[in-house]
């Protein structure tokens, strides 16, 4: 299907659904129209995401007779009682958009083909704009930001920012000529297609369109409020732009000139203020109100009290708690006895760990250790779990954690899992989350351990019992509800000879929580055979930086000395899950302001790891998980196909290199480089080798036969000794010593 020309406009055709009303293009076959429907509104059919803000875009692929179509989804929530106002009076935002792409379209611009509007019939729910994807050319931001670091010539030598501003000038004159005031003529929202020259001026795609004003009087006031958007901050640029647009020069440009500098300054000062005073009502919302969901999250049961407002998220493979913060406040307080109970048992219980704190400290990397496992959590995948199997296989590792839900009523699939991945030789541990019916239920927690006990004790003997127990939206909103669940579990599992139980399975860094799970009533049950923390460093980065005073090793330290001094736990420490959440979408376990990219998250991974094995404090590891959007070694695209994120090869040669391994100490290496001393399972030296913060040259004790990247891939041996280190991970091998010493 070709683009329409400038002026023809696209073929739509209405349509209307149970749920869903609009215009589709009329390429799609009517018997199709149901399912490309559900497929457009579904954010788990995402392709990839595209941007994840206010609005979210993601990429999918429209079904139509001759082929797949890259489509762009701009998905628009109403939740908010403003936005919902607006779209009964002015129409959706997606409404907007169409008729505005059709409007930019008949005044001879470019811009993405319209293939569809999607609306729900719900004042509350969701709109959704379906453009033809365009992949080539690139944004102009980042033409903007080479121009602004003086790189745009080598980064871009097939733009020129004179010619840049000529296209843009022709652009906006013939927008504002056909009475289309754009509004957010920004960096974000032009696509860039180089011409045939340097000199050339480049086509230009205009995006965005949502916030157009279409048969509007243009005056020079808002002709100039949507040209001072781009950021041409040399005045030979200024001047090409303005005089292209006006067609005049000189003297001639005096007015226009000051009021274009005027409001280019005053959008540079609002651009400046207003990421911070969002974030300010954002906090200040969440004070007040339940927080705005995904439309995809179900909402909350009818008439449920603020503790049981709890939904699935099937996106991001947890609950949420349709709840603000002053709703979540006011259910703790009525439990303000026990939570102060809790408070001071922590208090005690971190006391009475500080001397073994300030041991570990100071013994780390002093003596060697053997590193722990490397290990990996998954949940079953819909059909045969033959490719689950395969993925294990490939990378490696030894242990595996598989989570049950044992709030379903069957778990036949977690059931061939676990066979499957016994007969690997997989070392298999479960892990038994609570939900929040269970937890006001203990007569159903009991039946659900009952018949897990019976069916997957033959599979492994080791449960972490919890999930969360600090999150509410996990269900549990004072401790003692978590230790009568855990305490009840552990009865019922232990009857199986060998079994280990784990617990209590507190997220993030938070030592109170744990220090509570631990030592609030010492004399009652559970008892662990050793302590589990899912601990998270995604709101600060990189495992080397600090929250609260303490970086990874700290967090592992002081953990590990509260399992060892509490009444309840035992001096072995698991992190039975860690990720870095990815920007995509509803799919990520944690916000944007926290995710990070694909090579970030296989560093962070790696050094994670390294650190946590080679100091000794942990005895094992699982990244979480396998297989999942937004987060997982390995995604799972709509097609059923399953692409292997960098993280996967970066784990899979851990798995590998540190089998059998022990750290024997650490180098000395200029700060903020890193450099441990490795013996590997072959009896060979190693040196795993990396930079915190800035690139960062080192000398090795000896010159390596061997240079590995993250992931395992050969890379050349440096001449001498001296090697650099960034971000990324390298590992540089010696062979075996043979008799007398000689390598």
């Amino acid at each position: 299907m070709n683009p329409p020309a400038p002026g023809a406009g696209p073929a739509l055709r209405p349509f209307s659904l149970a749920a869903w009303q609009g215009e589709i293009t009329a390429a799609l076959p009517a018997a199709r129209l149901a399912a490309e429907v559900a497929r457009l509104t579904d954010p788990g059919q995402a392709v990839r995401t595209l941007h994840w803000g206010r609005n979210f875009l993601y990429l999918v692929h429209l079904l139509l007779p001759a082929g797949e179509l890259p489509a762009v989804v701009k998905q628009f929530r109403h939740d908010s009682r403003r936005s919902r106002l607006d779209r009964r009076w002015r129409g959706s935002r997606a409404a907007r958009s169409l008729r505005a792409a059709l409007a930019v379209q008949a005044a001879g611009v470019s811009t993405p083909e319209p293939l569809a509007l999607v609306e729900s019939r719900a004042p509350a729910g969701p709109a959704f704009f379906v453009c033809r994807h365009e992949p080539e050319g690139f944004e102009a931001r980042y033409f903007f930001r080479a121009l602004a670091a003086g790189r745009a010539g080598e980064e871009y030598p097939g733009v020129r920012a004179e010619a840049l501003a000529e296209a843009v000038a022709t652009l906006a004159r013939r927008l504002h000529e056909a009475g289309i005031w754009h509004r957010d003529l920004s960096i974000g929202n032009l696509l860039i297609r180089p011409g045939a020259t340097p000199e050339t001026p480049p086509a230009l795609v205009l995006l965005d369109l949502d916030r157009c004003r279409i048969g509007v009087r243009m005056t020079t006031s808002r002709r100039t409020r949507d040209l001072c958007r781009l950021p041409f901050r040399e005045p030979a640029h200024q001047e090409r732009l303005l005089a292209a647009y006006w067609g005049r020069t000189g003297n001639d440009l005096r007015f226009v000139r000051a009021l274009y500098r005027l409001y280019q300054r005053s959008f540079l000062l609002r651009h400046r203020w207003k990421p911070a005073l969002r974030a300010a009502g954002r906090k200040l919302r969440g004070l007040l109100f339940s927080r705005t969901t995904h439309p995809h999250i179900p909402p909350p049961p009818p008439g449920a009290a603020v503790a049981d407002r709890i939904v699935w998220d099937p996106l991001s493979d947890q609950p949420h708690l349709h709840a603000g913060r002053a709703g979540r406040a006011r259910v703790r307080l009525r439990a303000l006895p026990e939570h102060t109970a809790a408070l001071a048992a922590a208090t005690a219980g971190l006391l009475r760990a500080r001397s073994r704190y300030r041991q570990l400290r100071g013994g780390l990397f002093a003596t060697p250790v053997r590193c722990g496992e490397v290990a990996v959590a998954l949940r079953p995948v819909a059909g045969d779990p033959e490719p689950l199997l395969a993925a294990v296989r490939a990378l490696g590792v030894r242990h595996a954690l598989l989570r049950l839900h044992p709030w379903q009523e069957r778990h036949d699939a977690e059931a061939a899992l676990a066979a499957g991945l016994r007969a690997q030789g997989i070392a298999v541990a479960f892990a038994l989350p609570q939900s929040r019916e269970l937890v006001r239920d203990p007569g159903r927690w009991r039946a659900a351990v009952e018949e897990i006990a019976a069916r997957f004790t033959p599979y492994g003997h080791r449960f972490q019992v919890g999930q969360a127990i600090n999150r509410s939206k996990w269900g549990v909103w004072r401790p003692r509800e978590y230790l009568r669940l855990a305490a009840a579990a552990a009865a019922i599992l232990r009857r199986t000879p060998g079994v280990e139980i784990a617990g209590p399975a507190v997220i993030d860094f938070e030592p109170h929580a744990l220090a509570a799970a631990l030592c609030l009533d010492p004399g009652a049950e559970p008892r662990f055979d050793l302590v589990s923390a899912l601990l998270y460093v995604d709101r600060r980065g990189a495992p080397e930086n600090r929250q609260l005073g303490f970086d990874t090793l700290g967090k592992l330290a002081l953990y590990r000395a509260l399992a060892a001094t509490s009444p309840r736990g035992a001096d072995r420490l698991w992190v039975s899950e860690v990720n870095w959440p990815l920007a995509e979408g509803p799919h990520s376990p944690a916000g944007r302001a926290v995710a990070v990219g694909e090579q970030a998250q296989a560093d962070y991974l790696s050094r994670y790891l390294l650190l946590a094995l080679g100091s000794g404090l942990a005895e094992r590891v699982d990244w979480w998980q396998l297989v999942a959007r937004g987060y997982g070694l390995i995604d799972p695209l709509p097609d059923g196909t399953l692409r292997r994120r960098p993280a996967f090869a970066a784990l899979a040669h851990l798995a590998r290199l540190l089998a059998g391994a022990s750290c024997e100490g650490r180098e000395p290496a200029p700060p903020p480089a890193w450099l441990l001393r490795l013996t590997l399972g072959d009896g060979g030296r190693a040196w795993a080798g990396w930079s915190a913060g800035a690139p960062v040259e080192v000398a090795l004790p000896a010159r390596p036969a061997r240079v590995l990247d993250r992931d395992g891939e050969e890379l050349p041996p440096p001449d001498g000794v001296r090697v650099r280190l960034d971000g990324s991970p390298r590992f540089f091998l010696s062979p075996p010593e043979r008799g007398g010493g000689e390598p």
